[in-house]
């Protein structure tokens, strides 16, 4: 399992958030080489696939933004954007040894936050976000709750896993929610 492309500093570094771009593939592809789980999110084995997941990321209606540890890529939150419904599904990831640090929370918190922000005010214009995440996860739960999400609904038997039907909760936020409770990452492109 390689962690070479992700800095874990002993000291203080800049924490921040930025849009993904394509030298990222590299981080993406040590991300998703750490940790089994991070199967679900994609097909990464290499760094050409890597290269094609970021591409993926880049196109077809979706924001990505990358969770930076001194401008190295370590996480990722995205929404698929539905311009025509003002509404967007959100997904994430952190590489494994950047998790329990309340840094997930704080970027979906951060991104979400800006995605339901009108458009005069420098935001996204969306006004509904979803999300979903497997009952057997609780920490995407917490995320999920820590960004000002909403439980909505229980669909049962949802996802196949090793042969097994799991359920997966979901959950919503709207721009009239109150807003999340907290602390946002800087973004490094504003």
């Amino acid at each position: 399992m390689s962690t070479a492309a992700v800095p874990r500093p002993s000291g203080p570094a800049r924490i921040a958030l930025r849009r993904v771009r394509a030298d990222d593939a590299p981080a993406v592809r040590a991300a998703f080489a750490a940790s089994a789980d991070m199967g679900r999110q994609g097909d990464v084995s290499d760094l050409d696939s890597a290269r094609q997941y970021v591409d993926w990321l880049l196109t077809g209606g979706r924001e990505a933004v990358a969770i930076t540890v001194a401008d190295a890529l370590v996480g990722l939150v995205g929404v698929s954007v539905d311009a025509g419904n003002r509404s967007g599904w959100v997904f994430y990831w952190m590489h494994t040894t950047h998790r329990g640090r309340s840094l997930t929370s704080r970027a979906v918190a951060t991104v979400c936050d800006r995605a339901l922000a009108p458009v005069a005010a420098g935001g996204w214009g969306l006004e509904r976000l979803e999300l979903g995440h497997r009952v057997d996860n609780p920490a995407s739960g917490a995320v999920a709750r820590a960004a000002g999400f909403l439980v909505e609904g229980r669909e049962r038997a949802k996802f196949l896993i090793g042969g097994e039907r799991v359920d997966v909760l979901a959950y919503g936020r709207l721009r009239s929610d109150p807003a999340a409770g907290t602390a946002p990452l800087p973004w490094q492109d504003a």
